[in-house]
Order: structure tokens, then C-alpha cells, then sequence
């Protein structure tokens, strides 16, 4: 192909792109001329990397600062913040998705077999990048950042009421958590899902959005786009989470089975149901069932109440510099939202949990709303997880646009093991949380940690997984939103609405990342796969201890080992580095193996109850 010079030079110039001409020149002329020196090829991918990172930084960054303060300063009439955010994105879209930027690195790309491994990782990761905001899909990107910025503040702008009152999301899952008054659990229940009326039309226009721009550059749909970030075409992905579904799902179905009875007794309903009422469950979406267990001499409510939300936050990093990592950087405590917003304070926040890396290098964040309880615990280990992966791989050897997991799931997969080993009981006896001879039942303990890592198997890889697949691979019609969700939901989860959801609602929507973390929420399966890989081989190969009962704190060896796996950050091909680290490939046996004690157990419970659940996952069509 021949460049016109001019005209993408007037491109990159309106776009007030930085991109080193002369490295643009050197890409013209090559295009011109055959290269045959490989040197002399670098040289030229060089120069166009190292003025693209530089810029994309920069772009980044504002774009990152413009999310960071539409999420964590929300103001009912406030339209600038949602503007300024907007141009920033705007501005990020144009910088990676302009036709330049596309048409050198497919030209460079044409001879990456002259090219070193991680020139041609970087030059793969700006088209994937391009993909998303390719400027050859016109006003569709503008229009899908105008869209998002929308449905951003209708989410988290919305006014949750209960009894006549307005309630924080917080509030509402305190009921969920708490009450055994079933017509109480309904009113929250139901309270939760008025937000996903307001949002159904947005979603149905992102989702035509979100296609429409990741096709001008030959993605077949959005869904499609990103399960090619792994690898993976659409039929390889969908085969590799209902995988994780099969495997996990003899043990889900037991699961299944115990809560049904429990929950009757706990309500005092004699005719056990067939499958869960969704307001019977301790979480909204039916994720997560762990408040279902309460676990004797290890409840740590108390403890951290008398600490307080400040202490969990400083104690989690006291417990990554115990394993060898840094201090956090001031910035970190100067500028994170790490606290509830109180309610007089005249604004909101999003109120999800979340680790920000505003600049690619030195700049990290937290989002969190933390109090004092065993939830936030884990929760804010889990985010300085995220945190120390960033400052561990923002290191000289990773460009800028290289410092990200090994995929995806790396990320979410380093998280919650930080976050499931702080609850296991020698990691608390440590701390002086609880007794070190308290006498603990370690069968509910698993069962409790089952509750959270295998529910969420059937959850994330098929309610969700398979709604985003229908919806935009699928092109599934706004007015069967509802129809398929609780279908979905039924079918993987066997959990049923409490009364009839018309397609008024759109209870897909009220989950935060159908609308601003969209067709990647397998990456939660994957992570669960990996973090039990990662946490066996811990045990196992370094502390030689039982993998059910740990003690990360302190232990040099652990943190080496937690850095090997953090540090070349996205330069590496995912299946190698883990095969590289633990010696094998993304299996879920060792997470089967880990609970095999519980399926035992819970075989010998639920003998003579009613199985509603098939032996086999029903994947449909």
C-alpha cells in the first residue's frame, strides 16, 4: 500500500499527536523502499515506539484522570466533569485509533520476522488498541464515549430507594447479608434492580456502538475483539469457560443442593424450593454465598471493628512490605478515595472496588469505599494486589505500553489469592486476629471459601459470559434482555427471580460490568483457575504447608516468587510464563483437588435430599 504522505500528515498534526516525524519519515520511506537491512528496520520500529509510548502516556493519563473524577465525584446537574472526561477520552481514541498509527504498524508488522520478540508484542498491542477506536469507524467512537460517560452517571447517579427512603448500595447488602426477615430481603432485593429500567436503552446502544467499532478494523463484534486479547477465537473462548463449568460443576451442583435446604431452614420454609429464590441469596446477582456460612473462632468483625477502616488499609501494606515490596508511594495515600462518602458531603462515588494505574509508571490509585469489616479485608488486599502488580511491572525493561497482566486474568487471578490467603487461619493467628488454639472447623471454612471460588465458576463464566456472548456476538433484540438473562441465570446458577421480571427491568444491567467493564467478565473464571494454581504451587514448593491453611506473612520466598510472576508484566506470551513459573499449563484440577475434602463432605449431607440441578451443565444450543 502507498502512503500519502501528506494527508497523514495532516492527520497526526490535527490530532495533536506528538509521534516523532522523523520516525514517521523513516516508516514512509521504508514503505517506499524494500528494507533489507534488519537493522536498520529496528532502528525505524524504535523510533515509532519510543515516540508512541510517549504519547500514549500522555494521552492515558488524561483519559484516566478524566474517569478517575467522573467515578469519584458525582454531582447531580454537573455536566463538565462528564465534558472534560469526554475530550480526554476523545483525544486517547483519535491518538490510538488513528489510520497513521494503523497503517505503520501493519507495514512494520508485514516483516516482524525481522523484527525482536518485543518489538512485535508492542506493535500487536497498538493494533488490539486500534481496534477499539479505529478512526476509520468515523463519529461511531465519539458517540460510544458520549454513550459511555452517560451511562456511567445513570449507574452510579441513581437513587436507590427503600421504604420511601433513599439507601446506599452498602445498605442494601447489609440486608442481603443480615435479615432473615424474607419480606425485608424482597423490598432490598427489589430496591436493587430498579437502576437496570434507566439503563436498558444505553446498553442496547452501546452494545450496537461497541460493534460497530471494533468492525472497521475486521473484528466481527466486540465480543469477538476481546477474546482475540488471549488468543482465543469466540468458539475457543466459549469452549474454554463452559470448560471451567464442567469441571467445576459435580461440586456446584452439591453446592446447589446444601443451600436449597439451608436457606428453607433458615427461613422456616417447609417446601424446600427447587431452585433459589434470587432474594434467598446474600448477594444480588447470586455470586457469592459465603455470608451462608459462619465460620466459628474466625470471625474477625470485632477485631477490625475496634481497628477501624484506616487500619485495614495500612495493615495491607504492611503485609506486601512483610513479603519484600516497597513501601506505597505518598501519591497513593494523597490522592485514592479509599473511604465511604459521607452522606451530607453533596456529591457520590461509584462505590466498587477498584485499583486505578492512571499513568502506566508511578501514579497508582484505589477506589474503595472500606469499612471496618471481614469483607473490606479482603477486599483491600485484594486491590493492593492489583497496586503492587502495577509498581512491580512498571520497571525499565517493560515499555510503557507492555505494563499490564500477562493477561487479564493474571491481574484478577494475583487479587484474590492475596485476598483468600489473608482469611486463612495461621495468616490471622499471625496477626493476633484470632487465637492461634482456637478450635476451628475446617470442613465449613472450605466449604465457606467454596461458596465464594466455585459459585462463582457457573456465575461468571456462564450467566455472564454467555449474556455478553448473545449480546453482541449474537446481536440478542433489547426486547429478550430479561427473557435470556433469567434463563441464563436459571440454568447455570439455579436460581429463579422472586416474582415475574417483564422486560420493563433490565436486571443484567444493574451489574457494574455490563456497562463499564464489558464482554470480559471471564477473566474472574480464568483468575479463580489460576489463583489456586499459583496458591497450591505456594504451599506446596514453598512454605510446605497445608494449601488450607497458609501464612504468606513475612515469607521472602513467597514474595520473590510473586514478583517472577508480576514483573515482565504484558511482554510475555501468557501460557509460557505460567509454564514458565509453575511448571504446567491453565488447569482447574488443583482447584478441584483443593476442595475434594468438601465434596466428600457435602455428598454425605446431602444424601436423601432432592437433586434439582442435572449431573451435567445444560449449555443450550
Amino acid at each position: 500500500m502507498k502512503f500519502k504522505f501528506k494527508d497523514t500528515l495532516d492527520t497526526l498534526l490535527s490530532f495533536g499527536q506528538s509521534i516523532l516525524l522523523a520516525s514517521f519519515i523513516l516508516s514512509a520511506i521504508s514503505s517506499c523502499n524494500s528494507v533489507g537491512n534488519a537493522d536498520a528496520l529496528r532502528k525505524q520500529v524504535d523510533s515509532f515506539l519510543t515516540s508512541y509510548n510517549k504519547d500514549f502516556q500522555k494521552y492515558l493519563t488524561a483519559s484516566n484522570e478524566g474517569q478517575w473524577k467522573l467515578n469519584t465525584y458525582i454531582v447531580d446537574g454537573d455536566s463538565i466533569t462528564a465534558k472534560e472526561s469526554s475530550a480526554a477520552d476523545e483525544a486517547f481514541a483519535k491518538f490510538t485509533g488513528s489510520k497513521s498509527v494503523i497503517e505503520m504498524t501493519k507495514k512494520f508488522l508485514e516483516q516482524k520476522d525481522k523484527l525482536t520478540a518485543k518489538q512485535v508484542r508492542q506493535l500487536k498491542v497498538i493494533l488490539f488498541a486500534a481496534g477499539n477506536n479505529p478512526e476509520t469507524a468515523g463519529d461511531v467512537v465519539k458517540k460510544r464515549i458520549d454513550a459511555d460517560k452517560n451511562q456511567t452517571k445513570l449507574l452510579y447517579g441513581f437513587k436507590f430507594m427503600l421504604n420511601g427512603k433513599e439507601v446506599t448500595p452498602n445498605e442494601i447488602q447489609d440486608v442481603l447479608s443480615n435479615s432473615t426477615n424474607l419480606k425485608e430481603r424482597n423490598a432490598a432485593w427489589t430496591a436493587s434492580k430498579e437502576v437496570g429500567k434507566v439503563l436498558k436503552d444505553g446498553l442496547a446502544n452501546l452494545r450496537d456502538l461497541r460493534n460497530e467499532s471494533v468492525q472497521a478494523l475486521d473484528y466481527k463484534d466486540f465480543f469477538a475483539y476481546n477474546a482475540s486479547e488471549y488468543g482465543y477465537t469466540v468458539d475457543e473462548l466459549i469452549n474454554v469457560t463452559r470448560g471451567m463449568i464442567k469441571d467445576a460443576w459435580p461440586l456446584y451442583r452439591e453446592l446447589h443442593t446444601w443451600a436449597r435446604y439451608e436457606l428453607a431452614k433458615k427461613y422456616n420454609v417447609k417446601e424446600v424450593p427447587d431452585y433459589i429464590p434470587a432474594d434467598w441469596l446474600p448477594n444480588r446477582w447470586g455470586q457469592d454465598w459465603t455470608a451462608l456460612v459462619n465460620v466459628d473462632g474466625l470471625n474477625i468483625d470485632p477485631y477490625l471493628k475496634e481497628k477501624g477502616a484506616e487500619w485495614i488499609v495500612k495493615k495491607g501494606e504492611e503485609y506486601y512490605e512483610s513479603l519484600g515490596f516497597p513501601a506505597l508511594p505518598e501519591t497513593f495515600w494523597e490522592k485514592s478515595s479509599l473511604y465511604p462518602v459521607s452522606p451530607d458531603s453533596g456529591y457520590k462515588k461509584n462505590t466498587h472496588a477498584s485499583a486505578w494505574h492512571i499513568d502506566n509508571d508511578k501514579d497508582v490509585r484505589s477506589l474503595m469505599s472500606v469499612e471496618a469489616n471481614t469483607e473490606w479485608w479482603s477486599t483491600v488486599l485484594h486491590e493492593l494486589g492489583h497496586i503492587y502488580y502495577y509498581m512491580t511491572y512498571s520497571n525499565d525493561s517493560n515499555p510503557i505500553i507492555l505494563r499490564g497482566g500477562a493477561n487479564r486474568a493474571y491481574h484478577e487471578a494475583m487479587g484474590t489469592m492475596m485476598g483468600l490467603a489473608s482469611l486463612q487461619k495461621p495468616f490471622l493467628a499471625g496477626l493476633g486476629m484470632v487465637d492461634s488454639n482456637v478450635v476451628t472447623n475446617d470442613t465449613m471454612l472450605m466449604l465457606k471459601e467454596a461458596l465464594d471460588y466455585i459459585v462463582h465458576i457457573p456465575w461468571g463464566s456462564g450467566v455472564m459470559t454467555e449474556f455478553e456472548y448473545n449480546l453482541y456476538s449474537k446481536n440478542l433484540p433489547e426486547n429478550q434482555f430479561n427473557t435470556l438473562w433469567w434463563d441464563l441465570v436459571k440454568r447455570y446458577q439455579g436460581i429463579v427471580p422472586p416474582s415475574e421480571r417483564g422486560e420493563e427491568y433490565c436486571d443484567a444491567a444493574t451489574k457494574t460490568h455490563i456497562n463499564d467493564d464489558p464482554a470480559q467478565y471471564y477473566d474472574y473464571s480464568m483468575s479463580n483457575v489460576l489463583l489456586f494454581q499459583w496458591h497450591v504451587f505456594i504451599a506446596k514448593n514453598i512454605l510446605h504447608q497445608d494449601p488450607h491453611s497458609t501464612d504468606y506473612w513475612g515469607n521472602k520466598e513467597v514474595g520473590d516468587f510473586i514478583r517472577k510472576l508480576m514483573y515482565p508484566g504484558a511482554s510475555v506470551d501468557w501460557r509460557e510464563h505460567l509454564k514458565n513459573c509453575i511448571g504446567s499449563d491453565m488447569s482447574a484440577q488443583p482447584m478441584v483437588d483443593y476442595f475434594a475434602p468438601l465434596m466428600t463432605y457435602l455428598k454425605k449431607v446431602n444424601e436423601g435430599r432432592k437433586y434439582t440441578l442435572p449431573e451435567q451443565p445444560d449449555f443450550g444450543n
